[in-house]
């Protein structure tokens, strides 16, 4: 197993393993394993099948708490959002797990490593062999700290208002002042262009355009939710 993803699961998530053969299976392909039927590995299929089972009630019953009063509809296309190909393949990369899939030469070299399906099936398999590891707190507490931020501060809620998501995000430790202002028009009356900053108590947290002053409120109110994510 590969030493330096390791010591970044030690030192960024607090992760260590007991089983060392549960995390490398989880990380490898069923290419590699097409390669190597000498080494008798398994692949990770199982422990994706597993994971994705444990993400989907953890994202489903944090949604349903985080949201109270949200219906059944809109709750399963938020929760598609979060636990859909592409999201997760990002969720992937951003653990640097792209980096430590063992696969067979064919799959590498045909760009493996970079597809989104593989790498969402990796970090499905992942969360199933660390909730076989270490059971459904310790799972739960690495999807708190890589995929609920993001709900958080509104990056699936593309259906949403955005002006509504922001005010949830910056009031839900308190009351804030939020305030949009008008900075800049431009362009011909058929075309115009309007530019406003969003600001939380005087601080200046997005700015955004667009062709009406309500759509660049949304456009600003969406940059600073983005920003709030990335922090």
């Amino acid at each position: 197993m590969d030493t330096q993803l390791i010591n970044e699961l030690k030192e960024n998530y607090g992760i260590v393993f007991h089983d060392v053969n549960l995390l490398e299976q989880a990380f490898t392909h069923s290419s590699y394993v097409n390669e190597h039927r000498n080494m008798n590995i398994s692949d990770n299929e199982r422990l994706e099948f597993l994971g994705d089972a444990v993400l989907e009630i953890q994202v489903s019953d944090y949604l349903y708490h985080y949201y109270p009063n949200l219906p059944e509809g809109r709750l399963t296309r938020l929760r598609s959002a979060i636990v859909r190909e592409e999201s997760l393949s990002k969720f992937a990369k951003e653990c640097h797990f792209d980096h430590y899939i063992m696969l067979g030469k064919g799959e590498e070299n045909s760009g493996g490593r970079d597809r989104a399906a593989l790498l969402c099936d990796l970090f499905e398999a992942f969360l199933g062999a660390l909730y076989l590891d270490q059971g459904y707190d310790v799972a739960l507490r690495f999807i708190q700290t890589v995929v609920f931020p993001k709900i958080e501060a509104g990056v699936f809620t593309r259906e949403m208002d955005h002006k509504t998501r922001l005010q949830e995000v910056l009031q839900k430790s308190g009351d804030v002042t939020i305030d949009y202002r008008l900075v800049n028009e431009e362009g011909p009356a058929h075309e115009r262009v309007f530019t406003i900053d969003v600001y939380a108590d005087d601080q200046l947290i997005g700015s955004g355009q667009g062709k009406s002053k309500k759509l660049a409120e949304q456009d600003a109110a969406e940059k600073a939710l983005t920003k709030i994510s990335e922090k």
